[in-house]
């Protein structure tokens, strides 16, 4: 499993790289910070312009498209279960 490191405002952070797909021209990540049974997960959208250097990822928090996204995690990835 890859494992992934982001540099945030409290410092950097690892996460292991459960998924990733695109969906409307934009590439999302499904990361969890452990990679047992009861980990923490969340979503996470590239919001980098081609001209960036480095990738920048931002946690999707609008309802709607966390929904919709977490669908398609969950069709792909079969027997996780995604709340």
């Amino acid at each position: 499993m890859d494992k992934i490191r982001f540099e945030t405002d409290d410092g950097a952070r690892e996460f292991y790289v459960i998924d990733e797909t695109r969906i409307s021209g934009r590439n999302y990540l499904l990361v969890s910070d452990s990679l047992e049974d009861e980990a923490e997960a969340m979503i996470l959208k590239d919001m980098s312009a081609e001209s960036d250097a480095e990738a920048v990822y931002v946690p999707v928090e609008d309802d709607v498209e966390l929904s919709a996204v977490a669908s398609v995690f969950a069709e792909s990835l079969g027997d996780i279960d995604i709340e």
